[in-house]
């Protein structure tokens, strides 16, 4: 299932019933004029597989990765968020500078923000369906 990620774009995992999750896809989506990503939701066949291949606790990390086939590596957290940043141009791609914040910081803001997402944002019964002119962004 991972082998269907081509190898010149990286893989957005979102959760898929999350309100915040889901504009942030929308935000991406609208920026990625370098059409460098691809997105799916963590609910997914694909989803499920790549964090049975990497391990990842969900317990812990449950809201974003960034899957990067040509180095078959994954990102997490704010590391995943940064990934992001860096490929949607100026000025979203100055966050990279918040590299130089150790992870434990950096992911202690994302885990507040991440524990509450669903009490500030709200919560979709299910996973977002792709309209017609975005299923090509998507891998199911």
């Amino acid at each position: 299932m991972i082998e269907k990620v081509p190898q010149n774009k990286q893989l957005i995992l979102f959760d898929g019933v999350c309100n915040l999750c889901n504009s942030s896809v929308q935000y991406v989506i609208k920026r990625d004029d370098k059409n460098v990503f691809l997105f799916a939701p963590l609910q997914s066949e694909i989803g499920e597989s790549i964090i049975d291949t990497f391990n990842i606790d969900t317990n812990k990390t449950d809201s974003i990765l960034l899957y990067n086939p040509k180095t078959n590596s994954i990102k997490q957290k704010s590391s995943a968020a940064l990934g992001i940043a860096r490929h949607l141009g100026f000025p979203l791609n100055l966050l990279v500078v918040f590299y130089i914040i150790p992870p434990f910081i950096r992911n202690w803001v994302y885990n507040y923000i991440a524990k509450n997402r669903y009490k500030w944002y709200g919560k979709k019964d299910d996973c977002m369906i792709p309209t017609p002119e975005l299923k090509s962004k998507f891998i199911s």
